[in-house]
């Protein structure tokens, strides 16, 4: 391989694809990025909405995110630090519903010892549910962390013996949190995955990483400043040409471009449209992977208005999380986010503010209304991660030459996280750079 072999077309600009990109770029390997938006991100990034600008989601970040942390060390400032543009924190999880809550911190300890230091002391669950969760947790590192066959979470919940309150304040809210699939559908074999990456292996890896700029600037758009005019935004692909098995061109804004290896990173919907013509049935295994929403709404309160921890839980109506924007320079803003919810997106705008404000006034019953709120709803924002989702997830490599695919959705450990996009673009990349051939 050398610097004068073609370069490698990324279809996509979000996560998936400028890590595959920032990849290449430090093995020497030209590249290419082309994307049909205005701005990089895909399903993470920043929106401008009458003046404000948002995260089209509260993604949440945890010291396990190993590959996402070490790309974003590659493409800082001078000068700069992680510090800079993410706050660390210990595990800390506070959820609250009508008539009870759940408030658990992880001490200064090594894994697995903080996480069962953290149970031991959690307030909100009695003893039996504590240690009912500690075993659970012995069993699962015993078996590291895998099941013969996949089950739903609620399955292994109730293997475990874990009881409805203990669930409903602890588990439903991870599950929910990392797999965006209700639990009594969720596959417990990825949710194993999450857990034993985040609790098992190092304390720092279950710290909550929260960022203190927009999430656009945080990776997506620093990225693309970091690689230059190898990121064309507006730049859509229209369609591939395939000759004889092999990846031959691209159409782009009209125009045939030459090519020899891509990266298709988009979305599977979008992937499927490209491939539809040449593969079929890989484009109809894409199309039958069935997506999950997120609805996020920002209530702008008075910058006196905050929340006791960044981020709460709550339970037991329709708002899931709150976090709290003043770490990103916004104070008075809070962000509710609102999980698998396709029944939420059918509501009036009207009627769900004012249903969220009535929430949290539950807690916070001295907060006068907010004077706006603006939502974002996310259609199609995870891959359902249900049971049985890992046989049906695709490799990275297709059966036309050349052609690769990454994204969250392939077949990797993660669910549909930053992580999951971020690793999906290095190992795809790692695996193109195995059987890329240099120019004579």
């Amino acid at each position: 391989m050398n610097a004068d072999s073609d370069p490698v077309m990324i279809i996509g600009a979000g996560w998936a694809g400028i890590a595959a990109a920032l990849h290449l770029y430090q093995q020497g390997i030209p590249c290419q990025v082309f994307e049909s938006a205005p701005r990089p991100g895909g399903r993470a990034r920043s929106v401008v909405q009458h003046g404000h600008e948002l995260d089209n989601g509260q993604h949440l970040l945890i010291g396990a995110y190993r590959e996402t942390l070490r790309l974003l060390s590659l493409i800082a400032q001078p000068g700069a630090s992680e510090m800079d543009v993410l706050l660390r924190m210990p595990l800390r999880l506070r959820v609250w519903g009508e008539n009870e809550r759940l408030h658990l911190q992880a001490p200064a300890l090594p894994a697995p010892l903080h996480l069962a230091t953290a149970l031991l002391s959690a307030r909100g669950i009695s003893w039996r549910e504590k240690i009912a969760a500690l075993r659970m947790g012995l069993a699962l590192h015993r078996s590291g962390y895998t099941l013969d066959h996949d089950i739903s979470v609620d399955a292994l919940l109730v293997q475990h013996r874990q009881g409805a309150r203990l669930t409903r304040l602890f588990w439903q809210p991870l599950c929910i949190a990392t797999l965006n699939t209700p639990p009594e559908t969720a596959s417990a074999r990825v949710f194993l995955h999450v857990l034993r990456d985040s609790f098992s292996q190092r304390a720092e890896d279950a710290q909550l990483l929260l960022p203190k700029v927009p999430l656009g600037r945080l990776f997506a758009e620093s990225a693309a400043k970091y690689l230059g005019d190898r990121v064309r935004c507006r730049h859509k692909v229209e369609a591939l040409v395939i000759e004889n098995g092999q990846l031959t061109a691209l159409m782009i804004n009209g125009q045939q471009h030459p090519c020899q290896q891509a990266i298709l990173a988009t979305s599977p919907e979008a992937a499927a449209r490209l491939l539809s013509p040449h593969l079929p049935e890989l484009a109809a295994q894409l199309r039958a992977l069935r997506s999950q929403p997120i609805t996020t709404a920002y209530l702008h309160y008075p910058e006196d208005c905050a929340l006791p921890d960044p981020m709460i839980g709550l339970h037991g109506g329709i708002a899931q999380w709150l976090t709290d924007r003043r770490i990103a320079g916004q104070p008075g803003l809070i962000a509710v986010t609102i999980s698998t919810s396709e029944a939420v997106a059918r509501l009036d705008k009207q009627t769900l503010c004012e249903t969220l404000h009535q929430e949290i006034l539950q807690h916070f019953p001295d907060w006068p209304a907010p004077h706006r709120c603006q939502l974002i709803h996310e259609r199609r924002a995870t891959f359902d991660c249900r049971v049985g989702i890992q046989s049906q997830r695709p490799p990275y490599p297709t059966p036309v030459s050349g052609l690769y695919l990454a994204g969250d959705y392939t077949a990797n450990d993660y669910p549909a996280t930053l992580e999951g996009a971020v690793r999906s673009g290095v190992q795809c990349a790692d695996y193109l750079l195995q059987t890329r051939v240099p120019c004579a």
